[in-house]
């Protein structure tokens, strides 16, 4: 498989830098999306073996990830691993997403934080149980984490489903869109650097997830294509 990595970032200059040269250490092709940051995240990676776009304002994660998912499949690769750029996420982790899908023909695999929902505070934590509740009620989707975006991305899903949203409920969106189209959608538990992140992200817990909330309610109605959850 031709797999990449991408990372959007917003604003991330304190970070930035070290998650980028993780990434690059696994010998992975490496994208590099600014959301239109004001800080110093774009010049914090510029000398590093990685491309980089820009966006001349802030749009949203799932806009980034949207610009990446295009830039990925317009440069033949197959698959994309998306991490955030805030070092929550265990980068030495990332073969194992893509060699799980691989082996399983999966085309979604979400690093699963499951196991420290416990650690995360307030909305974060009653969410991630609440929304895995609901997928799995709504989609027999045997997922424990609905909302980690350490993932993996098939090609050929990310060529079939058009995406709309702009903000983290991009990645809610993503997951009912797959579910709907009959695409496979699993998860495997990779514990987070940290488990809660408020220090770290840019994630607004209230607006954040009332849309990750109203994205879940729009898409989930109606009956899919077909069901392989695993």
């Amino acid at each position: 498989m031709a797999i990449c990595i991408i990372i959007p970032a917003f604003n991330a200059e304190k970070t930035i830098s070290g998650v980028a040269r993780e990434a690059v250490e696994t010998g992975l092709p490496l994208l590099v999306v600014d959301d239109g940051s004001s800080d110093l995240t774009a010049q914090s990676v510029r000398e590093l073996p990685l491309t980089l776009i820009s966006h001349p304002e802030n749009r949203g994660k799932g806009a980034a990830l949207r610009t990446g998912f295009e830039w990925a499949l317009a440069n033949g690769f197959t698959g994309v691993v998306t991490l955030d750029a805030d070092g929550q996420h265990e980068v030495a982790a990332v073969s194992l997403l893509a060699e799980t899908a691989r082996a399983g023909a999966i085309d979604i695999v979400i690093a699963s934080r499951y196991t420290q929902f416990q650690e995360m505070a307030g909305l974060r934590s009653s969410w991630n149980r609440f929304g895995v509740w609901c997928m799995r009620k709504r989609t027999g989707l045997l997922i424990s984490d609905s909302q980690s975006g350490f993932r993996y991305y098939s090609a050929a899903l990310l060529r079939q489903v058009k995406l709309e949203t702009d903000g983290y409920n991009m990645e809610m969106e993503v997951l009912l869109k797959a579910w709907r189209g009959g695409f496979v959608i699993g998860s495997l538990p990779i514990a987070a650097r940290i488990a809660d992140g408020r220090s770290t992200s840019h994630y607004r817990p209230v607006r954040d997830t009332w849309n990750i909330c109203m994205t879940f309610l729009r898409y989930m109605w109606g009956e899919p294509c077909q069901r392989d959850a695993r």
